[in-house]
C-alpha cells in the first residue's frame, strides 16, 4: 500500500468478529442500524429512524457481511425480504443474551452528494428493543426467543458497547 492511499475502514472486520464471537459461543448477534434511503428493510418495522435486527444464523439465509454492506434474506410478519444495510448505517452490533458488543458513530452528514432524508440518530443511545424486527428464516423460533431480558444487562436496558471512531 502507498503513503498516499488510506487504509479501508476497520468496521466491517470488527462487525464480522463480534458477529463471529456470538455465533462461537451461542449468542444472538444483533445489530442496530441507523435508517436512511439507502438501507433496504421493511419501513413498517422502523422505529424513530431506527431498526433492530437478529443477524443470528437461525434468523438470516444468505448472510453477506462485506467491506460495504450486510445483506441477507430475513422473514418479516410471514413474508421473506431482501435486507440490505450499508456499513456505514451499522450503529452497533452485540449479544442479545448478554449486550456485549460495540458501537459505532455513524455519520450524521449525508454521503457524497447524498440526501439524507431522515434524521440521523444518536449512535451513542441506540433503541434496544426486547425482540429484533427479522423473524427465523426456517419458520420455528431459536430457543430463548421468549424469554425476558437477561439480568445481566445494564440497568437502563442498553446493551454494554465500547465506541469505535
Amino acid at each position: 500500500m502507498s503513503d498516499s492511499a488510506a487504509p479501508s475502514s476497520t468496521k466491517p472486520y470488527l462487525i464480522r468478529a463480534i458477529h463471529e464471537w456470538c455465533s462461537d459461543n451461542g449468542l444472538t448477534p444483533y445489530i442496530a442500524v441507523s435508517v436512511n434511503e439507502h438501507v433496504r428493510v421493511p419501513r413498517e418495522h422502523v422505529r424513530n429512524g431506527e431498526i433492530v435486527l437478529n443477524v443470528g444464523m437461525l434468523a438470516t439465509d444468505k448472510l453477506q457481511i462485506t467491506n460495504r454492506d450486510i445483506t441477507f434474506h430475513a422473514r418479516f410478519s410471514g413474508r421473506v425480504h431482501d435486507i440490505m444495510v450499508p456499513i456505514d448505517n451499522v450503529v452497533a452490533i452485540y449479544a442479545k443474551e448478554t449486550g456485549n458488543g460495540m458501537a459505532f458513530e455513524v455519520s450524521k452528514a449525508p454521503a457524497e452528494g447524498q440526501e439524507t432524508r431522515l434524521a440521523a440518530v444518536d449512535a451513542a443511545a441506540p433503541a434496544m428493543p426486547e425482540q429484533p424486527a427479522a423473524e427465523p428464516v426456517s419458520g420455528k423460533a431459536p430457543q430463548g426467543e421468549d424469554e425476558p431480558p437477561s439480568p445481566t444487562k445494564p440497568s437502563t436496558g442498553r446493551p454494554k458497547l465500547t465506541r469505535v471512531k
